[in-house]
């Protein structure tokens, strides 16, 4: 049987894709053919559901993310906690989020990918529900719940992504992602003001962890019913040899792909040879650590900035003045959903014009995101509003960044080791971002307030101090993107060879 579209030159398109001349959008764009990346059994209807599904997982489990930095005031309040105590709670969730994501990473490129999937939304709406019953003689199983929290996300974030990779090519893949990603700010942005929202409507912090795990049920059942038992996993040369009418041969050539035996440590080998995964991994590394800090404690620096100003009183009851957290959600949520927009056309573009282009636009957005940041620091005790414009131009910048970094690992890695490429990305970028900067944040804080007389003038300093150094660590993240050009061309040759 003739496929609906036939290539003029099939070998000379499987000489191309193997050779790795197209790149980014401009693959999609060289034929007429209709999309032949999703199975005969798996039509383009089904995928979009597929991916709704897939997002709204996705959006839930920022959600739950950002929670405790919604509520930070009341927590810190209600537990008696300083700053560095304080700022170890998010510490140790991203702790167990990063350490367990290379084993999600190994078992999802080597078992099933849906039931790992469905496990993890499980196990972590589950734990989060019990964390709402905890009380304040219990400040040490609260902080292990969301531990716990971080290994079932942990499972979604590592793999969900990849699943994308499969059912969609490189021209469509691009948009995929970025409307994937568009729901991190947008879950973040949501997680602030639900747990605010419920705090005040409830009068009791608890009742925030009690929503997620109902909209974590709904997820699962959709994925359960939407999500496909087995995707295929597609190679380069799988669109070739689709498109001459051999899709039998192709999905033969993809399991023998998908099934190929090797080690982890074999995997990682080939990675950390992979100077555009690694420089790529850096630079979202200096992403996590700046978006980590301003998460935890941006809401918090905000109200102290105010009551030095005088606009707030002092946060002296149990609830406190939540406002900046609905503030900071949403400019989360505008910024994020247009940055990210922004950046996935920016690339999709500039990709036909120059082949560093991913590279580039991340470099040039952190060094223009931690301009804001700083400038954001600087005015916080004289213009609150001009403190929020920055934020948002600061927070805008970053979010260009968050489909074109996983484009970038997507097309630089083979398909075999996407899944522990992810993995290791997240146990990296985490490790040594995220998973420390709050609480690296909080020490700062702790010990300016230390070497000063009590005051809320030295309060609010102590979290302006800290807080600069995100601003340099930004720029060291448009470095490494910097470095990541020099490499990405020939790497990316190199995976569509494999």
């Amino acid at each position: 049987m003739q496929p609906p579209c036939e290539h003029e030159d099939t070998g000379l398109l499987l000489q191309e894709l193997l050779e790795g001349q197209n790149y980014g959008a401009a693959a999609a764009d060289e034929t007429q053919c209709p999309s032949v990346s999703v199975s005969r059994n798996n039509p383009a209807k089904r995928d979009c559901l597929v991916v709704a599904a897939l997002c709204f997982g996705n959006l839930i489990i920022f959600i739950d993310w950002f929670i405790v930095p919604g509520i930070l005031l009341d927590i810190q309040k209600y537990f008696g906690l300083s700053d560095g105590r304080t700022g170890l709670l998010q510490t140790v969730f991203t702790l167990c989020y990063m350490l367990a994501a290379p084993i999600f990473g190994y078992l999802g490129d080597r078992y099933n990918r849906k039931i790992i999937l469905g496990a993890g939304i499980f196990f972590w709406s589950a734990v989060t529900l019990g964390s709402s019953f905890i009380t304040e003689s219990h400040y040490a199983i609260f902080i292990l719940s969301r531990g716990l929290v971080g290994i079932g996300s942990a499972s979604y974030s590592t793999i969900a992504p990849t699943i994308l990779a499969d059912l969609f090519e490189e021209g469509k893949r691009t948009r995929v992602l970025s409307v994937f990603y568009i729901f991190i700010p947008v879950g973040s942005g949501c997680g602030y003001m639900l747990a605010a929202g419920v705090a005040k409507s409830t009068g009791d912090w608890h009742w925030a962890f009690r929503v997620t795990p109902c909209m974590g049920g709904l997820a699962l059942l959709l994925l359960i019913l939407l999500l496909p038992h087995r995707i295929q996993r597609k190679t380069a040369a799988h669109r070739a040899l689709s498109i001459s009418g051999t899709i039998k041969e192709a999905d033969e050539k993809s399991d023998v792909h998908r099934t190929a035996k090797t080690t982890w440590c074999q995997d990682v080998g080939s990675l950390v040879k992979n100077c555009s995964f690694v420089c790529s991994s850096l630079g979202l590394t200096a992403m996590s650590f700046v978006t980590g800090a301003l998460g935890v404690w941006m809401p918090l620096f905000l109200y102290r900035a105010q009551a030095v100003q005088g606009v707030v009183p002092p946060c002296l009851q149990e609830s406190c003045n939540l406002s900046n957290s609905l503030t900071f959600g949403g400019i989360t949520i505008g910024t994020g959903v247009l940055g990210i927009i922004a950046g996935a056309e920016a690339a999709r573009r500039l990709r036909k014009r120059n082949n560093k282009a991913d590279p580039l636009i991340c470099a040039t957005s952190m060094f223009i995101s931690a301009l804001c940041l700083y400038i954001a620091l600087m005015v916080a005790q004289t213009s609150i509003l001009s403190t929020f414009i920055f934020i948002a131009f600061g927070e805008l910048f970053l979010s260009v960044n968050w489909a074109v970094v996983t484009d970038i690992l997507l097309y630089v890695v083979t398909p075999s080791r996407q899944s522990t490429a992810i993995a290791m990305q997240i146990l990296v970028s985490h490790l040594l971002g995220d998973a420390g900067s709050p609480y690296l944040i909080g020490l700062i804080s702790n010990a300016v307030q230390a070497s000063n007389t009590p005051s809320l003038q030295w309060m609010f300093r102590s979290m302006q101090y800290s807080f600069v150094i995100c601003a340099f660590v930004g720029v060291f993240g448009g470095g490494f993107f910097i470095l990541t050009s020099f490499y990405i061309e020939e790497d990316r040759k190199e995976a569509q060879r494999l």
